[in-house]
């Protein structure tokens, strides 16, 4: 974090006092932290989620708790807040991680921060996620909402160390040009690199390295502790004439008429690993942690543990 963002002394050694030993750097060696996102509405391991985080020994689980949207009224509000179904897996520390849409920043958001560490806050003690020490915050900002959605982190990050929590935030590939957010670190997003809307033609929207390149030069004097997350699922996408009617989650999302196209997209893995690659050889301990995004059920019996192990290897 910036100079310019002091804050009390005894909240930083709070941090320190409780933060999770499990995603430590070794001198000289490459990824030592597992991670993985779970982006659901609903936190139920079944078996094959529990026998991967075993297997792949995740120490890390960003778990998604609400999104923030603009609703009907015109008014901030929390939704899809995720039902907790199943326990805190053993020895894996829970971040819980909340999505905002981008027009929340032109709306009224001076008690967001106050509101949100709250909810955040009664959701861990309800669902009994204690030793919380990081609260991620999602969110495409562009050059028109970054300077509110930075007041709103620096507040929200006084908030949070006043609680032993460090605030980080996912990064964009977009946003590594621009200044660097007021937090103690971030997650850079190598998935999400293309328009969805204008994949019809060769491009992977989801992961494309002729997307990615142009935006690793920034890498190297990005002003950020960094981890890096790459992709593991996949999309169908309908297109009708040519053009984008909308990603197909179930078989009744849209109605698919003769003559529309359905596209599967998935990124393969040479390109994961490309990416990989790419990022540590611009910006090597961007790779000691890894994280996956995302670890649903369908992703992990759709992809075999050696691709898992080719991503986690470093």
């Amino acid at each position: 974090m910036h100079n310019r963002y002091l804050l009390p002394l005894l909240a930083v050694l709070n941090i320190l006092l409780i933060l999770p030993l499990s995603c430590t750097k070794e001198s000289g060696k490459g990824a030592v932290c597992r991670s993985a996102y779970y982006w659901s509405t609903t936190f139920a391991l079944d078996t094959a989620q529990q026998g991967f985080i075993h297997r792949e020994s995740i120490s890390k689980l960003y778990l998604r708790y609400f999104d923030v949207v603009v609703d009907a009224d015109g008014k901030v509000m929390p939704n899809a807040t995720v039902r907790f179904l199943s326990g805190r897996p053993k020895g894996v520390e829970i971040v819980p991680t909340v999505y905002i849409m981008n027009n929340c920043m032109d709306k009224n958001i001076s008690n967001l921060d106050s509101l949100l560490l709250h909810r955040v806050l009664q959701m861990n003690e309800t669902n009994d996620i204690d030793s919380v020490g990081e609260l991620q915050i999602d969110c495409d900002w562009t050059i028109s909402t970054r300077d509110k959605f930075f007041s709103f982190l620096e507040k929200l990050s006084y908030r949070a160390l006043q609680k032993g929590i460090k605030l980080s935030v996912t990064i964009r590939l977009h946003q590594l040009s621009q200044p660097v957010p007021p937090v103690s670190r971030g997650v850079l997003m190598m998935y999400n690199t293309g328009d969805v809307r204008e994949a019809y033609n060769d491009r992977n929207p989801i992961l494309d390295m002729r997307d990615v390149r142009p935006y690793l030069r920034y890498l190297k004097n990005y002003d950020l502790s960094l981890s890096t997350a790459y992709p593991v699922f996949a999309w169908n996408v309908l297109y009708r004439d040519g053009k984008y009617v909308g990603i197909l989650h179930g078989d009744d999302d849209f109605p698919v008429i003769a003559g529309d196209v359905i596209k599967v997209f998935e990124p393969l893995l040479n390109t994961v690993i490309e990416a990989r690659d790419a990022v540590g050889s611009n910006r090597a301990d961007a790779n000691t942690e890894t994280v996956l995004f995302d670890i649903s059920s369908k992703n992990i019996q759709r992809i075999n543990q050696y691709h898992y192990e080719k991503v986690y290897s470093n």
